[in-house]
């Protein structure tokens, strides 16, 4: 684990359960790693917000000159509110922000992901240079769910509609300076290789852009048997990508990458409490319920993603458990099959006690910024840095 027993168990009992708890220095390592990615022309990584807006982690990488990637306008003002200049915030969302105007006046960058969002743009804005968000027909997720391009998806303009960009570009005298696409995820660097050759397909259509921006999806390894992306030999691959494009085109582009999920990840832990422990008889199961669920932790319940636990008893039996949360809903599931949320999974854990404390790894991300907030009337979780 990231911390160490006694750390839990300390500010378990200052602080109550369930909480979680994140590592600064994690952050940190992560976000030095990604400053790293080699990059021949520049490089400006985006912290995608959405992972987890706390205010703390936001100061953590504006000191270290991690600029902002919001999906929201109130995202956008959350990060202003925390400190950040708005010059380096990248507003790109699917939902046209009610204060687009008077984040513009403060300076931010807006990506358009629609027509609509371009033609509102180009009314409030013309004269001016604008990012667009491009879905070029294919895309990569582990599920249909987190796909994010493809027919399938509704994020970003689709490609066969790039005259139509450039007529109301004409129309307002808009500039297109920065590509967003966002294709592809995982750590195979020749899938990253084809996502770049792709993206930069796209960017032929606007000889004056000089920002591409590939998005984020750079997988982390939270259980054991999985791995993560390395990114240099992913860097490698985009780097070698980005200077044969401007030898043949004379372009030499600026690259930007959106880490959410690999700057903070792994760096946090939901520890929560055993309050039950019930069973179906012989041949059903045995479970272990919870102080938490999915109105802190949705992300096995929404797509069975898998976290690993840990059974802070001090027994050293073992046998095999489904953890399951404290709301009355039947798919508040910590356990689920791999990808499947409706298959039970149990787990080799140690024999609890009721009142133990159990450690959920790997909820720096899309955990306490994307839960079922309020469900059963639950607070949320307290959230604390160290």
């Amino acid at each position: 684990m990231i911390f160490r027993k006694e750390q839990i168990q300390a500010l378990s009992r200052e602080h109550g359960t369930p909480l979680f708890i994140y590592s600064k220095d994690y952050i940190l390592k992560q976000a030095e790693v990604m400053k790293a990615v080699p990059a021949p022309f520049g490089l400006t990584v985006r912290y995608a917000m959405k992972a987890n807006s706390l205010s703390e982690i936001l100061a953590i990488l504006n000191a270290h000159n991690i600029h902002i990637d919001a999906s929201s306008g109130y995202e956008a003002q959350s990060a202003i509110d925390a400190g950040y200049q708005p010059a380096k915030i990248a507003l790109t969302s699917q939902q046209l922000t009610h204060n687009l105007e008077d984040l513009l006046e403060q300076g931010i960058e807006f990506n358009a992901t629609s027509l609509h969002q371009l033609e509102t743009y180009g009314a409030l804005k013309p004269n001016t240079e604008v990012g667009v968000r491009v879905n070029p027909g294919v895309g990569s997720g582990h599920s249909v769910k987190t796909n994010v391009g493809g027919k399938t998806s509704s994020f970003g303009i689709w490609h066969e509609y790039i005259d139509q960009i450039h007529e109301i570009c004409r129309r307002y005298q808009l500039t297109v300076k920065r590509l967003h696409t966002h294709i592809g995820s995982g750590t195979d660097p020749a899938v990253w290789q084809e996502v770049i050759r792709i993206s930069l397909e796209v960017i032929k259509n606007f000889p004056h852009a000089t920002t591409i921006n590939l998005g984020g999806g750079f997988k982390v390894a939270r259980m054991p048997e999985e791995q993560g992306a390395d990114m240099k030999v992913i860097g490698n691959a985009l780097a070698k990508e980005l200077t044969r494009f401007a030898q043949e085109t004379g372009r030499e582009l600026q690259l930007e990458l959106e880490p959410g999920t690999f700057l903070v990840a792994n760096a946090g832990v939901l520890v929560a409490k055993v309050d039950d422990i019930v069973d179906t008889g012989e041949d059903g199961y045995n479970f272990i319920k919870l102080n938490t669920g999915l109105n802190d932790i949705l992300r096995p319940s929404l797509y069975g993603a898998q976290h690993p636990i840990h059974v802070l008893s001090e027994s050293t039996q073992k046998d095999e458990y489904v953890v399951v949360g404290h709301n009355c809903e039947s798919g508040d599931l910590l356990t689920p099959a791999p990808g499947d949320p409706e298959v039970l999974r149990p787990r080799l854990l140690r024999k609890p006690n009721i009142g133990d404390l159990v450690v959920i790894e790997g909820t720096g991300a899309y955990c306490a910024s994307m839960s079922a907030r309020g469900y059963n009337g639950f607070p949320d979780a307290a959230q604390m840095m160290i």
